[in-house]
């Protein structure tokens, strides 16, 4: 795996952890929680920025925004047991084909 993938992967693990974490901070009433969310998006925008280095913003924002809210919208259903229906399932798979098509197919991803 290139580097500005790795980097990739972890901008958007920080930034799941860090919306995760948003959600169980109470409107930052809490510590722990808001903490983690501050070092979060911190942490998700430095590697973020790391990808920008490599690949275009349009590509890497398509790529972070898409597979974040796949994997927020997962762990809202595992962890704080929130029920999608079938429109946002659909829509979801949707946004995983899009992240699909532009890193298999689309030439601007690949470096």
């Amino acid at each position: 795996m290139p580097i500005h993938y790795l980097h990739l992967a972890l901008a958007i693990a920080a930034e799941v952890a860090a919306t995760s974490a948003l959600a169980a901070s109470a409107q930052f009433t809490r510590l722990g929680p808001s903490l983690i969310v501050v070092a979060g998006y911190g942490a998700a925008f430095y590697f973020l920025s790391l990808t920008l280095e490599i690949l275009p913003v349009g590509i890497v924002y398509a790529i972070w925004s898409g597979l974040g809210v796949v994997f927020v919208a997962l762990i809202g259903f595992l962890v704080f047991g929130q029920r999608l229906d079938l429109p946002a399932i659909v829509g979801m798979a949707l946004i995983i084909a899009g992240v699909l098509v532009i890193n298999l197919m689309s030439g601007t991803a690949r470096h």
